[in-house]
């Protein structure tokens, strides 16, 4: 089964090591490709996640964009080639790159290629996380917030809800479900 690609968002994460006393000029190399990117059509935004000592030692370069065919001119452009050709010295290796649609980007083990769960099982482990996670912060939260307007409370309790399945619940849950969602014997 072909995965739609059109009219979704995509994202494209791209992770580097860089050469040890290369940094300074890495930082430069990336504000230059991000500007650029951002001269394509569909380019969303770009965001960075530096080294952080004893967590991980590889840059991880998130690329969004309205659709899968505009973010495949930018990755195909003859301006990233150059840039990328531009930056080698300052890696140690080539680029690893995985492409994200829609909430699969939750369901992505760490530290393995991304495989994309049917949506039938993406869809029943989100709704049940944000189920549990809806009436959790009904029952704790939201008595702590009486007094506030009806919008900022659900303001407080949406952006918590994002929050805690981004970061906390939806990693958990992957690794937790993930006999069920990368069964051994699907071929990939």
């Amino acid at each position: 089964m072909e995965m739609e690609q059109d009219d979704q968002f995509v994202t494209v994460v791209i992770t580097q090591v860089v050469k040890p006393g290369c940094e300074s000029a890495y930082e430069a190399w990336l504000k230059e490709i991000t500007r650029v990117s951002r001269t394509y059509i569909g380019h969303l935004g770009t965001n960075v996640i530096r080294p952080q000592l004893g967590v991980r030692n590889e840059y991880a370069i998130i690329f969004r964009f309205d659709g899968y065919e505009n973010l495949k001119v930018w990755m195909t452009s003859r301006d990233r080639e150059y840039w990328l050709n531009q930056g080698k010295h300052l890696v140690e290796s080539d680029p690893y790159v995985q492409q994200i649609c829609g909430l699969e980007a939750w369901f992505s083990l760490p530290g393995q290629p991304l495989k994309t769960p049917p949506r039938y099982k993406i869809a029943l482990l989100t709704w049940g996380a944000v189920y549990v996670l809806i009436n959790l912060l009904s029952t704790f939260i939201v008595p702590l917030l009486r007094g506030l307007p009806p919008l900022i409370i659900s303001l407080i309790v949406t952006i918590t809800m994002v929050l805690l399945l981004t970061y906390i619940v939806m990693p958990r849950v992957s690794r937790l479900f993930s006999f069920w969602l990368y069964p051994k014997s699907r071929k990939v």
